[in-house]
């Protein structure tokens, strides 16, 4: 009799830790962008080290944008406030290299009717939903989250006493009875001030984030359960570690749960299907999952820079739909406008209160705390009609 466990993994990281804080710059940009001009075309990146700043990439927009007053107030609102962090917004150095967008695929992307607007890029983007949890989101992904957001708001209102911005947490959920799953082990790694009791610390996050959490799913508490395994983790952020836009694609979708295209979300206006493709994706997914055809499902849509409509559309339901990939796709086929500019149009993703910055943490997909309308299930009852 085999008992090896089916386990699976996910992380998830805090607004501190330094890959974040240039995910958080480069939508903070892109979101001023958007404010002065909805048509501005943004690709912004960002790389942060100790006390310096480099922002890069290539941008249009009507008016300029105040680069160094944009990071410094997101690194205030992180909290990355004092010299001994090595990230001081105070002191910060920041270095402005954005330019211009290339006329070139400026050439694709600038038409007047959004059913004309061409891609902003090539590529292949994933969307992915399931039915393990209420959002329609994989479980392990959803828990890392929901752990560094615990820790980061007891942080933020000082109730987590010693604990510094930058965070990761790792959950491995045991699938090994598909009825009842557990938890097999949980990871965390906190940044925290030099002088605090180490003892009295992990105790805390514990039973009072890793054991509260584990409460709020109605999940098992006597898991497994790793803490600052290298014993200190004073020196965190972008101090400790570099820092990129981008780097935690894993983070911001499914947490290793579906494929990903490779292709990043922040700093980077919708005509980038990178991201509009990657919403519209998940929208699919989730609509199909919801209304029964399958229990889980994984989209991919694959575009060409300037050109309108996707070059292709495939569909993944791993053996647990009673419809054939044909029916499946018929039906996407004609409830679903994947066109570039029609998925900002049904998306109102240049609307100027629509916040970019607000999704940097935490995931894109699935989110309990932010209204998303890629999360909208709005097609369900047309699609069930199409089945029957």
């Amino acid at each position: 009799m085999n008992n090896e466990k089916i386990l699976f993994t996910s992380e998830s990281v805090s607004e501190g830790h330094p890959d974040k804080v240039c995910d958080q710059i480069s939508d903070a940009i892109l979101d001023a962008c958007l404010k002065l001009d909805k048509d501005a075309h943004v690709a912004c990146e960002c790389f942060a080290t100790t006390n310096f700043i480099l922002v890069g990439g290539e941008i249009t927009c009507k008016e300029p944008i105040k680069v160094k007053q944009i990071v410094k107030k997101v690194l205030k609102k992180i909290g990355y406030d004092k010299p001994e962090y090595g990230c001081d917004y105070h002191k910060i150095k920041i270095v402005d290299k954005i330019q211009q967008q290339s006329p070139d695929i400026n050439r694709g992307v600038n038409q007047s009717k959004p059913e004309e607007l061409g891609a902003g890029d090539q590529g292949m983007m994933f969307g992915y939903a399931c039915n393990e949890t209420e959002g329609y989101m994989p479980l392990p992904i959803v828990f890392a989250h929901k752990l560094v957001r615990e820790a980061s708001e007891q942080r933020h209102a000082g109730i987590f006493i010693g604990a510094r911005p930058d965070m990761k947490s790792q959950v491995t959920i045991d699938y090994t009875d598909p009825n009842h799953l557990r938890i097999d082990n949980i990871l965390m790694s906190i940044q925290h001030d030099p002088d605090i009791d180490l003892d009295s610390f992990k105790k805390y996050v514990h039973e009072e984030i890793m054991q509260k959490v584990a409460r709020s799913f109605g999940f098992n508490e006597d898991f497994n359960y790793l803490i600052n395994p290298t014993g200190r983790f004073v020196i965190g952020g972008p101090a400790g570690d570099t820092g990129l836009t981008g780097r935690k694609i894993i983070v911001d979708t499914y947490g290793g749960s579906a494929h990903h295209g490779g292709g990043a979300f922040s700093g980077k206006d919708p005509s980038k299907v990178d991201r509009s493709g990657a919403y519209m994706a998940r929208y699919i997914a989730k609509n199909l999952v919801a209304a029964g055809v399958a229990d889980r499902c994984e989209i991919q849509l694959s575009y060409a820079i300037g050109v309108n409509k996707p070059l292709s559309i495939a569909v993944d339901t791993f053996g647990t739909s009673q419809y054939t990939n044909e029916k499946i796709l018929e039906i996407i086929k004609e409830v679903f406008d994947c066109r570039p500019g029609m998925i900002i149009e049904n998306f109102s993703l240049k609307k100027p209160t629509f916040k970019y910055q607000n999704i940097s943490n935490y995931g894109h997909f699935g989110r309990p705390d932010v209204k998303l309308p890629w999360e909208k299930l709005d097609k369900v009852k047309m699609i069930k009609s199409l089945l029957n």
